[in-house]
Order: C-alpha cells, then sequence, then structure tokens
C-alpha cells in the first residue's frame, strides 16, 4: 500500500524520535503524517522540543503502530527540508481541534520530510 493510502487509511500510535545537535535524543508522540502532492511528509508541530532539535539536526525517526492485535507498523526515516510557520495549510490539514488551541497565540509549524527508509515495525 502506498504511504498516502495507509497514512490517510490506517489507525494507530506514532512516535517521532529526534536529537539535538549533540546527540541527545527525544521522542513525543504525534499522530500520523500527512503525506503531500510532491511526495514529502508533513508533520504540524509546537515550538516545542521536537522542533527545537529539527533546527540543529534535520534527521528524525517516525514508529508507527498500527491498531490491533500484534506488532504491525512502519518506521520512516526522515530528514527536514524545510517549515512553514502559521502557515493557512495547518488548519486545513489538522485532524483535531484541541481547547486549548482556541485562541491561542502560540506559532505551529509546518515541517516537511523528505523519506529516506522505509521499514516495517518489526524485522526488515
Amino acid at each position: 500500500m502506498e504511504l498516502t493510502e495507509y497514512f490517510k487509511n490506517t489507525e494507530g500510535f506514532g512516535v517521532l524520535a529526534t536529537a539535538d545537535g549533540d546527540g541527545k535524543v527525544n521522542s513525543a508522540v504525534y499522530a500520523r503524517p500527512h503525506v503531500m502532492e510532491d511526495g514529502s511528509l508533513a508533520f504540524i508541530m509546537r515550538d516545542r522540543l521536537s522542533h527545537k532539535n529539527l533546527q540543529s539536526n534535520p534527521h528524525a525517526t517516525y514508529l508507527f503502530k498500527e491498531d490491533g492485535p500484534g506488532y504491525k507498523g512502519k518506521r520512516v526515516y526522515l530528514t527536514k527540508v524545510r517549515e512553514e510557520e502559521n502557515s493557512p495549510l495547518i488548519d486545513s490539514l489538522s485532524r483535531r481541534t484541541y481547547r486549548s488551541d482556541e485562541g491561542s497565540k502560540e506559532s505551529k509549524f509546518l515541517v516537511y520530510f523528505k523519506l529516506e527508509r522505509e521499514r516495517p515495525l518489526i524485522g526488515g
């Protein structure tokens, strides 16, 4: 299944892992990425540790476990290629709205990644 259809139609749980320029690792729960028309993967981010790490180290991995029994899913290896701050596209891509977002002036970033490698959740 192509990644566009996979992430559009597959429910599950995802974790994005980043590291800063000194190699200090962070992981955070993230929703499924948006697969863009050009094939890049994009995440909506606040200016927190994952986003800050990407300013000094553009590499990340995203682990996605599909809902259901067993260990089915994907691991994707990513390199940041660009980002947009407070882009109008963010609202159209958002799958959820949180109460804490109402009236918030905190910036949101749409961060685009090049897919470097894709592996199954287990093995490969």
